[in-house]
């Protein structure tokens, strides 16, 4: 049976030619079934009795530690996986240099000082400015969310401390409740400075334990003096909202020593297997390789690079060669400085776009896999997809939902690549994430396995189908 796979798609057709449109979707379930359910069950099988991604995981979160943008840890980090690659049977393993933010996080530390004295956690967001070296001590003023806080009138925020505390809602199947609540650590800090705040913190922006503290990017505005911010314990914010609302004066010392540095050299890391037939196309796969310091980056994004690397490993293990390069990427700086490890590819790579026959992201932790999602391609391209999920009901990755593709290959996205990403379950995700528990504790074996043999099944059918993913025409 020819190798190129046609995917059905539902046209404007007489009544009568609908069951000729059935048998078409059958017809292509069966090829890619015929053509690749033996490989992909290899890849699997393999995956769950010799795949080394737990192993990986421990060498790199363990054994080097959290890799914050510039640090020390972020070049070990590239060494390591260079050589692990070279290790694993990689061709071309290499670094391609990005110039990366460096922010430095120093001692952080808080109080009540009224009603009464205790000592309150805290943790500074990325980009944050620090406080004057004795310190600010101010009053607390509490706002449930931005349509509470425009309420209030400058002379109600002037020369205080703002607190948006705002709960995240725990979420299964999509990030929605990450994204209404990181919108306050993100723009909070900007918001509270134009009404003349010394400083601003935010609930932790997790779903538990209470005690969490979650770090994260915050982003000032040009033209509003930038203030110190930080993130407090679901349970500290907690506490001092209700004082608050009781109408107690509560007033907070804080005392940050964190500062931006200028940038330093950083690199993208890139390693191979290289197309039997057309290795001028490429199929990328990766997740970044940076990650916040209170944790070792185990979740985010620790298990999507090891993925992507057991990827090459194993599909070598098995010499199954596709017709097409699989590249890894190993991007830099996702977490602070704006995605320039993403946006540096893509454009070190824009001549070559259209030879980027797909780009495939894990950015969600290793949960329970539910599936991928999908964006920038046609209805026949995602009708493709679909059925090759279905070779991988076993890992639980048999779901396709539109839209998708990750952070740091929206760049490629841009320039008309199909994006594939990663979707698994993030109902305990935010408990981990971007805090000191994202570590390897936190991660199941198991799991990371069902992410592995799907990235891997995926990655090597695109790349050796007979026809590339369509895309969809950038004129539309």
């Amino acid at each position: 049976m020819k190798k190129g796979i046609l995917a059905c798609v539902l046209i404007a057709l007489p009544v009568v030619s609908l069951s000729l449109i059935a048998s078409s979707c059958v017809d292509d379930q069966n090829t890619i079934a015929e053509e690749y359910g033996a490989d992909a069950a290899r890849i699997i099988e393999a995956v769950r009795s010799q795949g080394l991604q737990f192993e990986k995981l421990v060498e790199l979160c363990d054994g080097i530690g959290p890799r914050l943008v510039g640090s020390p840890a972020g070049r070990v980090a590239r060494e390591w996986a260079m050589q692990t690659m070279r290790a694993d049977g990689g061709d071309k393993v290499r670094e391609e240099e990005v110039m990366v933010s460096h922010w430095v996080r120093g001692s952080e530390a808080a109080w009540m000082t009224l009603p009464h004295w205790r000592a309150i956690q805290i943790t500074a967001l990325g980009n944050s400015v620090g406080t004057p070296a004795d310190g600010i001590e101010a009053d607390v003023v509490v706002a449930a969310d931005f349509e509470e806080f425009e309420a209030l009138q400058p002379g109600d925020v002037a020369g205080k401390i703002v607190l948006f505390n705002f709960p995240m809602r725990r979420t299964s199947r999509d990030m929605s409740g990450y994204g209404e609540a990181v919108a306050y650590r993100s723009q909070g800090p900007a918001v509270a400075a134009r009404k003349g705040a010394v400083a601003c913190l935010v609930r932790s922006v997790g779903t538990g334990p209470a005690g969490n503290l979650h770090t994260g990017m915050t982003a000032y505005e040009e033209g509003v003096v930038p203030i110190p911010a930080a993130a407090l314990t679901m349970a500290d914010a907690g506490s001092i909202a209700r004082l608050v609302r009781s109408g107690t004066q509560v007033r907070l010392r804080l005392e940050l020593d964190v500062r931006m540095l200028p940038d330093v050299q950083g690199a993208n890391v890139v390693g191979e297997l290289r197309g039997s037939e057309l290795p001028g196309e490429v199929v990328v796969i990766g997740g970044h390789f940076d990650s916040w310091d209170l944790g070792t980056g185990a979740h985010d994004d620790g298990t999507g690079c090891v993925a992507a690397m057991e990827t090459l490993r194993i599909l070598n293990l098995l010499d199954l060669r596709p017709r097409r390069t699989i590249r890894v990427v190993l991007f830099a700086a996702e977490e602070v400085g704006g995605l320039r490890g993403g946006n540096a590819y893509a454009d070190g790579h824009a001549d070559e776009a259209s030879q980027h026959i797909v780009a495939i992201e894990s950015d969600g932790g290793a949960g329970p896999m539910i599936g991928f999602g999908i964006s920038g391609t046609t209805e026949e391209g995602s009708a493709i997809v679909r059925n090759i999920l279905r070779l991988l009901a076993s890992v639980g990755a048999d779901e396709l939902r539109l839209g998708g593709g990750g952070p740091d290959i929206g760049p490629l996205g841009a320039h008309g690549v199909p994006l594939l990403g990663v979707w698994a379950s993030t109902e305990l995700y935010f408990d981990y994430h971007h805090s000191e528990e994202d570590v390897v504790e936190n991660v199941e074996p198991s799991l990371l396995a069902d992410q592995t043999a799907a990235m891997a099944v995926m990655a090597y059918i695109l790349a050796d189908m007979e026809s590339p993913l369509p895309r969809i025409s950038r004129n539309r």
